[in-house]
This record gives C-alpha cells, sequence and structure tokens, in this order.
C-alpha cells in the first residue's frame, strides 16, 4: 500500500474514538428527551424542567468538545526554528560539548528556563527547533505543541495551551450531564427495574441510558478531580511524571504561582469567561513566569490580552542563564514518545480521556 494510501486510513482509523463518542452522546439524546421525557414521565412540570435543564448543559457540553476537537494546537514561533546553515553547523558536530555551546548559543536570546538533564538547551531533532518552556513534540500530530500536555484519542487531537481549558471544561461538563442524566432517571430505572412500568418499547432506552450515564460518570470523576489538581498546581500531565528541569535541577512546582494565580494562567483574569468554552488566558504559550521570577525580579511583563501563536510575540526577559557546562543531553525526548528512562508511553496511557 502507498504510503499516501497509509497515511489516510490512519488519519480515518484516529476519528474513530470521536465517531464513538458522538454517537454515544446522538443516542442518549433519544433515550432521555423521546423515551424517558416524552413516553415515560408522566408529569408535564418535570418533563419541562428536565428539558429546560438537560439541553444547555447539552449546548455547552458539545461546545466545549468541539472547540477540544477543532482547537489547532499552536505552533513554535519561527523564531525557535534553526536556519540550514544552522542545522548543518549543528550536525556537522560530533563531541556532545561542541553540539551543546552551539545549542546554547543559539538559544541565549529565547525566553527559556527549561533545560535537559545535561544543562543543555532542549532541542527537536525532528522539527529541528529549540523547544520553548513547557513544549513537547507529538509523534502522532508530526509537530511540537505549545505546553503539551498529552495526546487524547477521544478527541483525535493533543491537549495543550490552545485547548487545554477547553479539554478541562469538557470533562467537567461531561461529569455534569452524566450526572443529571443519572439523578433524573433513577426513579425511572428503579421502577423498570422491578417491574412498576409496562412500557417495554422504552424500557430498554432508559434502563441502558442511565447504566451508561453512571459508568461515564463513574470514569470522569476521577480524570475530571486529576486535571482540576493538575491545573490548581499548574502542572500538565507530562510534568506530572517528569518535573521539570530549570539550572537549579528538577522541580516539580517550578512553575506554581499559587492555587489562584495558577487557575487564573489556564481560565484567564475574566471571570465571565471562566466557565465559557473562550479562550481567556493571559499568556503566549512560550514563556512562563515562575514564582521566583515574580517575588525577585520584574523582567516578565504582562502578557497582551489577545495571545498570538507564532511570531510577533513579545518575550519577557530570562530570569536565569542557561549554565555554560554540562554535556548534551542524548535523551531529549522528554516523555513525549515514551520514557527513555524506562518509564511508560503516555499516548494512549491512562493519562487519556475515559480510559
Amino acid at each position: 500500500m502507498a504510503p499516501a494510501a497509509v497515511r489516510v486510513c490512519c488519519a480515518c482509523v484516529r476519528w474513530f474514538p470521536v465517531v464513538f463518542i458522538t454517537a454515544v452522546i446522538v443516542w442518549s439524546y433519544y433515550a432521555y428527551v423521546v423515551a424517558l421525557c416524552v413516553y415515560t414521565v408522566p408529569s408535564i412540570a418535570e418533563k419541562v424542567i428536565y428539558l429546560l435543564i438537560y439541553h444547555p448543559i447539552l449546548v455547552i457540553f458539545l461546545w466545549a468538545y468541539a472547540k477540544t476537537i477543532f482547537t489547532d494546537v499552536g505552533s513554535v514561533p519561527r523564531s525557535f526554528y534553526l536556519t540550514v546553515q544552522e542545522i548543518n553547523r549543528l550536525e556537522r558536530e560530533r563531541g556532545e560539548e561542541a553540539q551543546k555551546n552551539i545549542l546554547l548559543e543559539l538559544a541565549k536570546d529565547k525566553p527559556i528556563l527549561n533545560r535537559t538533564h545535561a544543562g543543555s538547551a532542549r532541542y527537536c531533532e525532528k522539527c529541528k527547533c529549540i523547544k520553548p518552556d513547557r513544549a513537547h513534540h507529538c509523534s502522532v500530530c508530526g509537530q511540537c505543541v505549545l505546553k503539551m500536555d498529552h495526546h487524547c484519542p477521544w478527541v483525535n487531537n493533543c491537549v495543550g495551551f490552545t485547548n487545554y481549558k477547553y479539554f478541562v471544561l469538557f470533562l467537567g461538563y461531561g461529569l455534569l450531564y452524566c450526572l443529571f442524566i443519572a439523578f433524573t432517571s433513577l426513579y425511572y430505572f428503579i421502577e423498570f427495574w422491578t417491574g412498576g412500568s409496562s412500557k417495554e418499547a422504552v424500557k430498554f432506552h432508559v434502563l441502558f441510558v442511565f447504566f451508561v450515564a453512571m459508568m461515564f460518570g463513574i470514569s470522569l470523576i476521577s480524570l475530571f478531580g486529576y486535571h482540576i489538581y493538575l491545573t490548581c498546581s499548574n502542572r500538565s500531565t507530562l510534568e506530572s511524571f517528569r518535573s521539570p528541569i530549570f539550572q537549579t535541577g528538577a522541580d516539580k512546582n517550578g512553575f506554581s504561582l499559587g492555587k489562584l494565580n495558577n487557575f487564573k494562567e489556564v481560565f484567564g483574569e475574566r471571570k465571565l469567561f471562566w466557565f465559557l468554552p473562550i479562550f481567556s488566558s493571559d499568556r503566549d504559550g512560550v514563556s512562563f513566569p515562575t514564582l521566583k521570577s515574580q517575588t525577585n525580579s520584574n523582567s516578565y511583563q504582562t502578557m497582551a490580552q489577545t495571545p498570538s501563536f507564532g511570531d510577533g510575540i513579545a518575550y519577557p526577559t530570562r530570569t536565569d542563564d542557561i549554565p555554560s557546562d554540562g554535556l548534551l543531553a542524548d535523551r531529549q525526548r522528554w516523555m513525549e514518545e515514551g520514557d527513555v528512562d524506562g518509564g511508560t508511553q503516555l499516548s494512549g496511557s491512562s493519562t487519556n480521556l475515559i480510559k
């Protein structure tokens, strides 16, 4: 089979989880609105109340899901990419010390605090770019992703800086959607199960929608809680497995600014947009303040209200200098395509949605 045909087949297969989730939602709409509310619930007032609450939850749930799927993951600014001459210069060198010095020289004017175990600037051999802080290469998407959290097959997209808020809202509203269906159908589930109703035509849908809602709800409780914890800790899923490395060493709380400020870094300062699937972060996805930079330095400036994901970003001044010693790390791919130190593969792991 031709490589182009293989790529098309793989692209189609990756949409299967999204199609499955969409099909479940479409069926749940019929099961809840038609089978339960129209044919099963006897009270007109109860029908109206259920439907008036159900539809807004469904709309914002689907809105967040669609934004998570179709939002571009953001591109590394062109200024981080090496020129052909710089690539040739780097690849001609075989000594680690010489390669390290070249990378440090190329990274010296960029807002980079993170480094490798050997103290070198992080470099993506596939994209041929210096990696911004918290950016990692996704082998599925085939590019470096800004503040990459993980690649989620259930949304067929990477979850990172541009759509992490949407992903958290998707989990939260998905949980609310499941719990609402489960609680409002519980009485009729018990009634059908105990033989208190003879409406066999809709019995299956009411029974099954309760089971499905409970199953997905239980899965989402732990996943949503975990990502709320990550948000309030200012960590990505990758950083929870492997702490980011700074000049002073690995620090899992290196980007933490306190729970409220951590929350605002993802959801923004404008409270009106906190719980809507609208981009509201004031960051640019390339540089991130640390507690040290906020308390000991004024070099991080307030970001523009409308972020950009490319050239034209006004980078803040670094508060830490990358050291000029140490070996260039051979292990540049930090938990991106697999843990080279013996950890687990993250793509498709338990960090993905609804494992």
